[in-house]
């Protein structure tokens, strides 16, 4: 059930990701995250940040998906979605969340420092032991916010 979540948040993330970034220069979509079989939200980031009247451009240029889909449209928040080796990358010595579809190590989720990111996985370390997770698995990954 998890993977087929998975699979089809991975679909939209890339159709919306192709829709929202050709319609509007220098707004990255970080994840699509479903909720429920009729309701996602698209994270969205923009170097000058995101706004509400953002967001409405956003959600305009998705309408083709209201009739099937309630479409939620949010900024990164301060525990942004991390799904791609970039993002990843930014946050280098930064904990995170991890949660994955399949085990990795006999586990499917994990807290721990980002200690390196590569092209193919992710390496954490928790607790001075270090789990490389492959981003193909990665159902969901988030900033630990340490306020």
């Amino acid at each position: 059930m998890l993977a087929a979540v998975h699979d089809r948040e991975k679909a939209l993330a890339k159709e919306i990701g192709q829709t929202v970034e050709r319609g509007l220069p220098g707004v990255e979509v970080l994840a699509v995250e479903l909720a429920g079989r009729d309701r996602f939200t698209v994270y969205v980031d923009h170097p000058a940040g995101v706004d509400h009247a953002l967001c409405e451009r956003v959600t305009t240029l998705l309408r083709g998906y209201l009739d099937r889909f309630t479409v939620d449209v949010s900024s990164p928040g301060l525990e942004r979605p991390l799904r791609k080796p970039a993002h990843f990358r930014t946050y280098l010595g930064r904990k995170v969340a991890v949660r994955t579809a399949a085990p990795v190590d006999g586990r499917t989720r994990f807290r721990g420092e980002v200690v390196e990111a590569g092209d193919a996985a992710v390496r954490l370390s928790l607790n001075g032991d270090g789990v490389e997770i492959p981003y193909d698995s990665i159902v969901r990954g988030n900033l630990i916010y340490e306020g």
